[in-house]
């Protein structure tokens, strides 16, 4: 019980950081493209990660350099730090044309996928995917769809971050019991900036300038939302049972709204209410487990 109130308060924890850090990202769009955003945030998170560890390691009385030694958390932090990376970078550039609250809401999509994809790994869903499907189908329609005569490329790119979370958190759920949580954290963090690093120097003109003109969130993007709170995410699904991290995971959309409402002074319209409504609805269904699985 102790282990899954840890979970579940590491998990809400994290999903108030990535939340507000919907916020962080969308003003950091204003001066800097969206690969050398993820670069320089993820380097953060990899720096402020590193210290941490160490002085665990000496708390804890771990050799700092033989803990690093082991395949499984390299082989863990490229199958983590690989979907982590489309995810992240997917992300930024939809919230290029997205507000933060209805970006949150598409990307919190990825609850739906997470069982779905389950399938491919002997996992049968339960009969609430059906519903919360067609419910999310319809929600995306009111919240992206709506007044409009085509689907927008960033709702597209937030769906395909949503499907890349879903590939992440299945990852994570498979090594978070076998390795280090933190140091496989900081091993896909760093994937992550060296891959979008590659990136911004062949698609974007980074400046020292634009970095600096927002530091700030960069700096909550990277060290808390990068650094702190997918630690905590990983912390969280190692403590307890995937399907209510899911569940609680997907509240983050909740806090970017209510962030996007305080800081930005986003307005939805009433038709996008709704449809953040539907999705909302459909990510909860897709985790009730069926009655006859939860009794065996």
């Amino acid at each position: 019980m102790k282990k899954q109130i840890k979970g579940s308060l590491s998990i809400i924890v994290a999903t108030v950081i990535w939340g507000t850090a919907f916020v962080a990202q969308s003003i950091g769009m204003d001066h800097i493209g969206p690969f050398t955003f993820q670069a320089v945030r993820c380097l953060m998170a990899v720096l402020v990660l590193l210290p941490i560890i160490a002085v665990s390691d000496k708390l804890s009385g771990k050799n700092f350099w033989r803990s690093w030694c082991d395949p499984t958390l390299w082989k863990a932090g490229f199958l983590c730090g690989t979907p982590l990376f489309i995810a992240v970078n997917l992300q930024q550039m939809g919230i290029v044309d997205t507000d933060a609250g209805k970006s949150a809401f598409l990307t919190a999509m990825y609850i739906v996928f997470v069982p779905i994809l389950g399938i491919f790994r002997g996992q049968k869903p339960s009969k609430w995917i059906p519903i919360s499907v067609a419910l999310a189908v319809v929600g995306l329609y009111f919240l992206s769809c709506a007044g409009v005569t085509a689907i927008a490329t960033a709702d597209l790119l937030l769906l395909g971050c949503a499907l890349a979370f879903a590939l992440q958190i299945l990852c994570v759920d498979m090594f978070a019991n076998k390795v280090d949580c933190i140091r496989l954290n900081c091993i896909s963090s760093l994937l992550c900036a060296a891959l979008s690093g590659a990136v911004m120097f062949l698609t974007e003109t980074p400046t020292w300038e634009g970095i600096g003109n927002c530091i700030g969130p960069l700096a909550y993007a990277g060290c808390l939302s990068m650094g702190i709170a997918y630690s905590l995410q990983m912390i969280g699904q190692r403590d307890m049972h995937p399907a209510t991290a899911s569940l609680l995971m997907s509240m983050e959309s909740v806090f970017a709204v209510l962030a996007g409402w305080l800081i930005l002074g986003e307005r939805l319209t009433p038709w996008e209410g709704l449809g953040c409504a539907l999705v909302l609805i459909a990510v909860v269904l897709s985790q009730i487990p069926d009655r006859k699985k939860t009794s065996v």
